[in-house]
């Protein structure tokens, strides 16, 4: 029927079924309640230009109605006892979710199998639930600190999936039509694509044979793969994109690393230096000692063949050339210094704590060991993130810095009243 494998000393608890389907748990005692998460491999990079934006739409008619639960019955039913329902579509994942009191699991695995398995797709609902989404995109375009980065992918990633919008465009949301949703549904939505996690006040061996009976009747496929990218940038790039707003949006892009690199723990402390919190860098020298920035920061993704290192800002529009300069210069700096022995220790301590924090929480858990088993097939611990994090050296931080912040591969996204500005802001793009 399937097979058991126990993981990482009892922590983690994963089950392969025939079909493929993949179920993976954490049992916390302690706690009364329970996350329960369905992953499916496919998200925005798994389309074309043509239906981009599928995935998305789909999981939308998820929740507008299955051959069980109507649209009202599924949120009345995980509201009603006190649970929260929610889904996500990312670049290469979709997963919809649940956190409830646990003596609801049962109920939770029934609601969300039945949207994964079988939503109706009405034609109503699908002409419904397209306005809803195209305003979802206007909303976007009206929001400067949310469209810059669809700008920014486009650069980093043109005419490629990876650099277009997860949403869509009004032209390909506009033309998907059921039969189109059907078919991805049918290709995308199998057992060998699906992954089953739940943390909280579970029992694994029961949990598995209830996914056994609402997943067994599902066939085993290939498993969808997408096109890799294609990246050979050899100088800067920028996208100025006018808009009258009280101050002017940045986000300043490399490409990076992939998921699984054995540099990714370095990268994500080079994270923490720069700018992921009000120690960093980039927050103490734009916004404390000059004014120059309200939100500062820094973000990092990872992809199953690349990745992208971000600074994002949101600049006095009379000060943008300066916010430019120093950020460059702290890019600069970190490339040609050490970082302190402080600043390494007080990294390392921020990156852990915020994990062991997020761990405490069987919502983030959840996310944690489905989005890895999901993506690479993995399941990773805090005890093995500790132990990688103690080969880490400052030297690891300057290679990751020296790799990724080069001049070639610059990119930079920007919204505001800038019209005129865009050669003497692209004359300012250098690293060495």
């Amino acid at each position: 029927m399937f097979c058991h494998l126990d993981l990482k000393y009892q922590m983690y608890k994963k089950t392969i079924l025939d079909n493929g389907l993949r179920i993976i748990t954490h049992r916390m005692p302690q706690m009364q309640s329970v996350a329960l998460g369905i992953w499916i491999k496919v998200g925005g990079r798994y389309e074309s230009s043509k239906d981009k934006g599928i995935s998305h739409y789909l999981e939308h008619l998820a929740f507008k109605g299955t051959k069980i639960y109507s649209c009202r019955k599924i949120k009345e039913s995980i509201e009603g006892v006190g649970g929260s329902l929610n889904a996500a579509t990312s670049e290469e994942l979709t997963c919809y979710f649940v956190k409830l009191p646990s003596r609801y699991l049962d109920l939770a695995l029934d609601i969300l199998s039945s949207m994964v398995i079988n939503p109706i797709l009405s034609p109503v609902d699908i002409e419904k639930e397209r306005t809803v989404i195209l305003e979802e995109i206007k909303m976007i375009k009206d929001s400067p600190r949310d469209y810059v980065y669809d700008l920014l992918d486009g650069l980093l990633w043109p005419n490629q999936p990876l650099g277009m919008s997860i949403a869509g465009t009004f032209e390909s949301v506009s033309r998907i039509k059921k039969e189109d949703l059907s078919l991805f549904k049918t290709q995308y939505y199998n057992p060998s694509n699906i992954v089953v996690s739940a943390v909280g006040l579970l029992e694994h061996d029961k949990l598995s044979r209830i996914v056994q009976e609402f997943f067994s009747s599902l066939k085993e496929k290939n498993i969808s793969k997408f096109s890799v990218v294609k990246e050979g940038q050899s100088k800067p790039q920028l996208e100025l994109f006018h808009k009258d707003t009280e101050q002017a949006h940045m986000a300043l892009g490399f490409h990076s690393f992939k998921k699984g690199h054995p540099l990714r723990y370095a990268l994500g402390l080079l994270h923490v230096i720069l700018g992921a919190n009000m120690s960093s860098r980039l927050f103490n020298e734009l916004r404390e000692k000059r004014g120059l920035a309200y939100e500062i920061g820094t973000q990092i993704k990872f992809f199953q063949d690349t990745g992208e290192f971000v600074v994002h800002a949101g600049i006095d529009n009379q000060k943008v050339n300066n916010a430019i300069k120093l950020i460059l210069e702290e890019l600069e700096k970190v490339k040609d210094k050490l970082v302190t022995r402080d600043e390494f220790r007080r990294a390392k301590e921020f990156y852990l704590g915020q994990l062991t924090l997020a761990l405490e929480d069987t919502l983030d858990h959840m996310l944690w060991i489905g989005e890895f088993t999901a993506s690479l097939d993995k399941t990773y611990t805090l005890d093995d993130i500790i132990k990688e994090m103690n080969k880490i050296k400052r030297e690891d931080i300057q290679k990751v810095a020296q790799y990724i912040f080069k001049e070639e591969s610059l990119n930079l996204a920007l919204i505001g009243p800038l019209k005129d500005s865009q050669d003497k802001i692209y004359r300012q793009l250098h690293l060495r």
